[in-house]
């Protein structure tokens, strides 16, 4: 506490996000502000920032509980603590690389459910890496679990980007959006205050992309974009897909229990039906489909008149859907970059101060919180390893 009410302490925020491809950590510095009787956290400047990949096996028994096969209790417990013990060493290693030794960790850890528009009694989200494994092997307080307060509190656990947007993005023009494009695209409406005026999931991003280019071209992506760039939109085939029930209804998250691999199927089987079929073409086309479902969301958000949509994520890094944006949207998109945010670093920066507000206390209200004003604190805190006696 005492060292981050200092506003010079050095914090951490590790995940593998939904598209299931490595482990990312960032490291920073922390500025605080005094709020009333509590500090918050203000800013943070960008030390050190690597996605490594997983260790050993880990990395296809993500794969696998994330497309959906069965595990034993046994599977999923051991899964907990590897991943726990994978996030404790990726950060490790980038402090020890960097110089930077980080008194807290965010460990936002690895989704593997996520309700999808459930009713406030029937909503839960499950998180596997241990903390207490991630405090072993970093040797140093670890904040998790942030979803759980939330959706206790009658909220959906999602998107929880947006309560740290106006503190990574104050110098974004506003009324103003964030996306990010993960696995799942989210996206944040940023008004004159610092509260987020609207902030909801927009539908699948890489979990579509990746899936269909895994499928398509046996590549773990479009890498660029520049297979989709080749290819023409299927303008049908698009309104089609925009058909699905979350791009119309009122929930505000979704993840790979609606739009995992058997999505993926079902949208490379209507398009494999479609006369003069082309790789190229549908790439092209989900795309498209990616960005329109952003637009549709813009069009349904309070403001419709936007300064402009800045990007984080790995969506970022496609050329042909980044092109989408632009048209579908009406509005100059730009890489987080522009604003001063590594567009990788982007949401391990955000559990890193979520990991913070989690150990100073403070209340975070999101956009969806059903008791307006009152905040809650997200996460919990596993100490770091007791150093021996002599």
């Amino acid at each position: 506490m005492r060292s981050l009410e200092s506003g010079d302490a050095i914090v951490a925020g590790v995940l593998s996000g939904t598209s299931g491809d490595g482990v990312d950590v960032a490291i920073a510095r922390l500025d605080v502000e005094q709020s009333g009787d509590s500090c918050r956290p203000r800013a943070l400047q960008q030390l050190a920032f690597a996605c490594t990949p997983f260790p050993g096996d880990l990395g296809i028994r993500v794969r696998d509980v994330l497309d959906g096969a069965p595990l034993s209790l046994g599977e999923i417990a051991m899964l907990h603590r590897d991943l726990g013990l994978a996030f404790g060493q990726a950060v490790g290693a980038l402090a020890k690389e960097s110089g930077c030794s980080p008194v807290l960790v965010g460990s936002h850890g690895q989704t593997v459910w996520h309700h999808d528009g459930a009713a406030p009694g029937e909503r839960a989200t499950l998180q596997l890496g241990d903390a207490d494994h991630v405090a072993q092997a970093a040797g140093c307080w670890v904040a998790s679990d942030f979803r759980q307060a939330d959706i206790a509190n009658g909220g959906e656990g999602a998107p929880l980007s947006a309560l740290v947007e106006s503190m990574l993005f104050a110098d974004l023009a506003r009324p103003g959006a964030v996306l990010n494009l993960g696995g799942i695209g989210n996206l944040t409406i940023l008004g004159e205050r610092d509260k987020p005026l609207a902030a909801f999931d927009t539908g699948p991003a890489g979990c579509l992309l990746d899936g269909l280019a895994r499928r398509l071209i046996q590549a773990p992506m479009d890498r660029g974009g520049e297979r989709a760039l080749k290819g023409s939109v299927d303008e049908e085939l698009l309104l089609s897909w925009m058909q699905h029930p979350f791009l119309s209804g009122t929930s505000i998250s979704t993840g790979r229990d609606t739009f995992g691999e058997h999505y993926v199927s079902k949208c490379l089987e209507e398009a494999e039906k479609r006369e003069g079929f082309q790789v190229d073409s549908v790439l092209a086309t989900a795309a498209a489909f990616v960005a329109e479902t952003v637009a549709s969301g813009i069009r349904r958000s309070p403001l419709t008149s936007l300064e402009g949509l800045c990007v984080a994520g790995g969506g970022v890094h496609n050329a042909a859907l980044m092109s989408e944006l632009g048209a579908r949207t009406g509005l100059r998109v730009v890489s987080s970059v522009e604003l001063g945010v590594d567009p990788d670093a982007r949401e391990a920066l955000g559990f890193a101060a979520l990991g913070a507000g989690c150990a100073l206390g403070w209340g975070w209200n999101g956009p969806d919180a059903p008791k307006k004003g009152v905040g809650r604190v997200l996460g919990r805190l596993s100490p770091p390893p007791t150093k021996q006696a002599p």
